[in-house]
């Protein structure tokens, strides 16, 4: 998203299908987007059709509420292909505007402040369970989104929202490692490289992290061999620690131009979600990305509607959620992003190019190794405290 462009202990459905071992992330489905977390749908081997026109999206017949005349969609920056809100407006009438935020935290902080005006939010699996819980979300009305019937089964059966009741899923993806091919040509397979890089390693002093309190310790917490959502403070602390030390070798923390440096070789390589640096490798052609040897994150990424909106809001938001559950909005919106789409009748018609792609949807062996990230309730404040003493060691 992308994803930055930036994301519950619950029985997870996916984990039976996926061999997952346990943010967003997702930032999917161990998706929010890995301690053992539900697994993300393969692709389906779908046979290739031909790609059909969106079908026009009419407004539900629901007596005495007519849509709101324009929404604001709250998501991840350049997360959207630029056609699909002009289409939807073109069908519906209904104006879209869009509001960026560059971290699951951010959007949880902005709303839970009282922020008012979004329609649509797309917040990753953990913050979904959190919103949930402090009553923040709507409750969908199925009858106004008929598209569902094209999500994977897969995704129905969410471990933190099961049967879509608030959320539809909107893409979902993994967190890893980008580089610069032209100018690094062996980068560290392990995060061991990343956070005990020595001053002779060519990416020393050249790398970013991602600005995500949770995915961040998440990459230390797995290179450990620890749980990713562990709330042993002992643990953690061996986690601030190695963060600390690995300050030295790193250029910043970034969510919104990591892949840019990369591919303009500013620097070698960047932690980051895998579309973000699919989209810029179109750009540069010189950046690849992979999951280290320990395993990373994988998350899913949510559309839910505030409980603060109007009747006229929520209805022109579910408008809007199931005209992005068409199979060709669905193609188009997973194609753009270079992210996985949940809609199993848009994978029916997608380009092999992009249904095939293993860094889009990874083989079972790397999906073996990827967490989600899970909500933690009230210790969430002890990770910020540690990410806040990391970011302010010298």
């Amino acid at each position: 998203m992308q994803r930055k462009h930036l994301f519950a202990l619950i029985a997870i459905l996916l984990i039976a299908t996926m061999a997952l071992a346990a943010c967003g992330g997702a930032k999917a489905t161990e998706a929010p987007k890995p301690a053992e977390k539900p697994a993300a749908t393969e692709a389906p081997q779908a046979t290739e059709a031909p790609k059909e026109e969106a079908k026009p999206t009419e407004a539900p017949k629901e007596e005495g509420v007519k849509p709101a005349d324009e929404i604001v969609v709250y998501n991840w920056s350049d997360y959207v292909d630029p056609e699909m809100y002009g289409m939807f407006t073109e069908q519906t009438g209904i104006k879209i505007g869009e509001d960026n935020f560059s971290s699951n935290e951010d959007l949880l902080a902005k709303l839970q402040g009282g922020a008012t005006g979004y329609s649509v939010i797309v917040p990753s699996d953990y913050t979904v369970a959190i919103m949930i819980e402090e009553g923040m979300l709507a409750e969908l009305d199925h009858d106004n989104i008929p598209n569902l019937k094209n999500l994977d089964p897969e995704f129905t059966k969410l471990y933190y929202d099961p049967g879509n009741k608030y959320c539809v899923p909107y893409l979902w993806g993994t967190t890893g490692i980008g580089y610069n091919t032209e100018l690094l040509e062996n980068p560290p397979k392990s995060w061991k490289g990343i956070f005990e890089a020595k001053e002779d390693d060519p990416w020393f002093g050249r790398m970013t992290l991602l600005d995500d309190v949770r995915e961040v310790f998440s990459a230390a917490l797995i290179y450990l061999g620890y749980d990713n959502n562990t709330q042993d403070e002992a643990q953690l602390e061996e986690a601030k620690n190695l963060l600390i030390k690995a300050k030295k070798g790193v250029s910043g923390y970034d969510n919104d131009n990591y892949e840019d440096l990369v591919g303009s070789g500013e620097n070698l390589l960047a932690h980051g979600w895998n579309g973000d640096f699919l989209q810029a490798a179109d750009e540069y052609e010189n950046i690849d990305y992979y999951i280290p040897e320990e395993g990373g994150t994988i998350w899913i990424d949510n559309m839910c509607i505030p409980a603060n909106v109007t009747p006229e809001q929520k209805l022109a938001a579910e408008m809007y959620i199931n005209f992005v559950l068409d199979p060709k909005v669905g193609d188009m919106l997973g194609e753009y992003n270079y992210y996985a789409t949940p809609n199993k009748a848009s994978l029916e018609i997608a380009d092999p190019e992009y249904k095939d792609n293993p860094l889009v949807f990874p083989p079972p062996e790397i999906r073996a190794k990827l967490h989600f990230i899970k909500p933690l309730g009230e210790f969430e404040s002890v990770y910020q405290r540690l990410w806040d003493e990391v970011k302010s060691a010298q």
